[in-house]
């Protein structure tokens, strides 16, 4: 669940005015998706119509320790495809992201990066971005 970081001003972006197709690919597994935006918010983490947002509505896992208020790096994605389309990152998502593993040129948080539809969108989620402390049960 999220809530809000009372450091940061975070601005909405518009939400996408037509459905369009992202592909998540996950642990290497690619779920390719259409985003309705008649459909958004999914869930109440990042930003509306945000890749945490899609990833929770389609239970595709992101980790989002903070809850998606850009306090923290692990819900760390990369846009393979389509950057683009998306929202511009601002000052307080970049000074995150630099904390992130792996950070490379397309590098996204989940919780701050919103397609806005105009084109299909390919999200890669990296395996180091996993919560270690999450408990996980035993077999």
């Amino acid at each position: 669940m999220a809530g809000t970081n009372p450091y940061v001003n975070i601005e909405t972006p518009p939400l996408p005015g037509q459905a369009y197709q992202i592909t998540i690919i996950s642990e290497g597994e690619p779920h390719v998706l259409t985003v309705d935006p008649r459909h958004l918010p999914y869930d109440r983490s990042g930003q509306v119509g945000s890749i945490l947002d899609i990833c929770e509505g389609n239970d595709i896992p992101l980790e989002h320790t903070c809850g998606g208020v850009v306090a923290c790096s692990t819900c760390h994605v990369i846009v393979r495809e389509g950057l683009e389309s998306c929202n511009e990152p601002t000052e307080d998502e970049l000074d995150q992201l630099e904390e992130a593993p792996g950070l490379t040129i397309k590098s996204r948080l989940g919780c701050q990066c919103v397609p806005n539809g105009s084109v299909p969108v390919v999200i890669e989620i990296p395996g180091w971005n996993r919560n270690a402390v999450k408990e996980t049960p035993h077999d």
